[in-house]
């Protein structure tokens, strides 16, 4: 596949990008600043998780000027790893960029290639058949089809892709309905797990807590949910719902003078407030 020549297509702002890619180079260089200087990819990370989950909070909230300041701070993350990757001799901004452009040309033949893809299922489709010809080439490397699957991402991530890749070669539920009976069966587990006098969790209730977990998990794959953007929705939710009953009580002190009774009822009279149109 002869590479396109997209050089007349480059924007003028491509200067703007350069200056960021100047600026952190100088923050991290020997008169810049001390604290950029001391940092580490180890030391970076947690900041670019917290990163991702603010441009999720902006994108949620519908909050546009936000959104752009949060994805300011996610490309200064790139550029903070580039800089540190370019003075240890592992690659360079440019590197990291080339890299993304013939993966973008590589994955898109029905656009830079001669494929045909008339919806989006076909793209799909042919973006699978592409990664798996690639992951060939590194299967040696590899002793698991999961192997690739970085352990370190957030758990609820980790067990769909791991469903999911599982699910490609054949390893799933033909559909929905089995997974309802299994998530029965794992509950039903968790609680034969527990103590009948003190309801003790062990470490064996954690592993059956986690089964209840990872079925539902996919189950949300089956249903073709997010479960990461389902538990964010069910979170706002709940947060909305107590403020009601904070303000209903008086304010939150209030409600720790309430009995069990009394708060499931202001629980009811607030989901029955929030949920009217």
């Amino acid at each position: 596949m002869a590479e396109p020549n997209f050089e007349e297509a480059v924007p003028t702002n491509a200067k703007t990008i350069a200056e960021s890619i100047a600026i952190m180079a100088r923050l991290r260089g020997p008169a810049g600043c001390p604290w950029d200087r001391e940092q580490t990819f180890d030391t970076i990370k947690r900041h670019t998780l917290e990163e991702t989950y603010e441009v999720f909070d902006a994108i949620e909230r519908r909050a546009w000027p936000d959104l752009k300041d949060e994805l300011g701070d996610l490309l200064l993350q790139v550029l903070f790893y580039a800089q540190m990757a370019t003075e240890a001799g592992y690659f360079t901004i440019e590197d990291v960029a080339a890299n993304l452009n013939a993966k973008l040309i590589r994955r898109h033949p029905h656009i830079f290639g001669d494929v045909e893809a008339t919806d989006s299922n076909a793209v799909l489709r042919n973006w699978e058949q592409i990664k798996r010809a690639e992951k060939a080439e590194k299967a040696e490397a590899q002793s698991s089809l999961l192997d690739d699957i970085p352990r370190t991402m957030p758990s609820m991530l980790e067990a769909s892709k791991l469903s999911s890749r599982a699910a490609k070669v054949g390893f799933d539920w033909p559909n929905a309905d089995g997974l309802f009976d299994k998530l029965q069966e794992e509950i039903a587990e968790l609680k034969a797990e527990l103590s009948e006098e003190e309801h003790a969790a062990t470490s064996a209730a954690e592993e059956e807590l986690g089964d209840v977990l990872f079925t539902a998990i996919n189950l949300a794959r089956h249903l073709k949910i997010d479960p990461e953007s389902a538990l964010r929705s069910c979170n706002a939710k709940f947060r909305r719902r107590f403020a009601a009953m904070e303000s209903a009580a008086g304010n939150a002190d209030a409600l720790g003078a309430l009995t069990p009774s009394q708060l499931e009822e202001l629980w009811s009279q607030a989901k029955n407030k929030l949920s009217k149109p």
